[in-house]
């Protein structure tokens, strides 16, 4: 009888640890860049970028200091406000890691063993290559859109926990009455005198302020 009992809290505590580490936060850090994390690995879209580029959001410079060793880096496209050369040189040096972009997007494949990456081309009128993605980690699904105002791709994808998207094109899916298959949006890279509605569904979530987090393995309400 003990030994059963002993084998059944050790059943029990290995499914907390498990239940610990498959739960995943999203930290909003500025524009589109965002801190998302288990516990045990570690995923930066869209950051370091420039602080304050083209008139978007500044962020304070603990966000740079506190960034993870060997965590992943991921870029939706170059420009200032998404992305740094020289920031993301520095960091790497001094934290290690791996970076991936527009121009590697094909060796997304290496980081299976964690989460698997699907690079999403898709269009954004100031720059030739752009990328949108969808991470599952977990088990969940997680869009993010970065600039793109394309409504054709998210509107194909199914069983997205969590849509980040840039309210442009969260405008445009409105006007144009497409639904997509997702249960929570989180909209950012808002500008700074953008007005907002007053009134928003509750599945929806907007990112404005630095160090907002989400905790994404909620549940959509029935």
């Amino acid at each position: 009888m003990i030994k059963q009992l002993s084998a059944l809290f050790l059943i029990f505590i290995s499914f907390q640890l498990y239940a610990q580490d498959s739960t995943i936060t999203a930290k909003f850090i500025g524009n589109c860049g965002l801190y998302l994390s288990d516990g045990a690995s570690h995923l930066y879209i869209d950051f370091p970028y420039k602080s304050g580029a083209h008139n978007y959001m500044e962020y304070d410079e603990s966000e740079l200091d506190s960034i993870q060793e060997n965590a992943v880096f991921l870029f939706t496209h170059h420009h200032s406000d998404h992305y740094s050369r020289k920031l993301m040189r520095k960091t790497k040096n001094a934290k290690g890691g791996k970076v991936f972009g527009n121009w590697n997007a094909g060796e997304l494949d290496s980081l299976k063993e964690t989460f698997t990456i699907e690079a999403i081309k898709t269009s954004h009128r100031f720059s030739m290559r752009h990328y949108s993605y969808v991470v599952t980690w977990h088990g969940k699904r997680f869009y993010f859109s970065g600039d793109t105002a394309s409504t054709k791709e998210v509107s194909e994808l199914e069983n997205i926990d969590w849509a980040f998207i840039n309210p442009w094109l969260f405008m445009k899916l409105q006007r144009e009455r497409i639904k997509i298959d997702t249960d929570f949006y989180a909209l950012y890279h808002f500008y700074p005198t953008q007005e907002l509605p007053e009134d928003k569904p509750d599945n929806v979530y907007l990112l404005m302020e630095q160090g907002e987090l989400l905790i994404l393995d909620k549940k959509e309400e029935e």
